[in-house]
């Protein structure tokens, strides 16, 4: 759990949340927190983090993080050459990102995603991950994730990654 100030409190998302006030402007984002979130949490599917304004009683935005796999042969050749032969290489999984939008344009996103990328950094000193992952969900959110150093995949431009190697220079 992270505290941000006194007011912000960054932490799992828990039935206390007030999850039927979110509004981020994209309804398969709102529906998620609303109604699929906490079955994913209890079911170890996905964990959801949430950032939450105290004093206005709202979340202000959101991420989840699984594990998850790319294929190897997805990779540049320059970085799949220099490993293992194995078909699938481990990730950590950013599934879902968004911001409420009283709280668009602050930073929420950047804070959102340096917090997710801190705990896939630390959790992958207990179980390996070679990269985060991110699926963007459009053209303006592959934008957001290429300005923080993600390198999109052969295979598809929307599928993005970046190295645990750049991330722990982060931390």
């Amino acid at each position: 759990m992270l505290v941000t100030q006194d007011r912000y409190l960054m932490s799992r998302l828990n039935d206390s949340h007030p999850k039927q006030k979110f509004c981020c402007g994209v309804e398969v984002l709102n529906k998620y927190l609303q109604k699929q979130a906490g079955q994913e949490n209890r079911k170890n599917i996905a964990v959801t983090y949430v950032l939450h304004d105290q004093e206005a009683d709202q979340i202000m935005g959101y991420y989840t993080l699984s594990a998850s796999t790319i294929q190897l042969q997805n990779l540049p050749e320059s970085l799949s050459k220099k490993l293992p032969r194995y078909p699938l290489v481990p990730t950590t999984l950013i599934g879902r990102l968004a911001v409420d939008s009283n709280y668009q344009k602050r930073g929420i996103g950047e804070a959102l995603l340096i917090d997710a990328l801190r705990i896939a950094h630390k959790t992958s000193d207990e179980v390996a991950s070679f990269a985060v992952i991110v699926d963007a969900m459009s053209e303006s959110a592959k934008n957001f994730y290429q300005k923080y150093g993600f390198i999109s995949l052969s295979s598809d431009s929307r599928k993005l990654y970046l190295p645990m190697k750049t991330i722990r220079k982060l931390f």
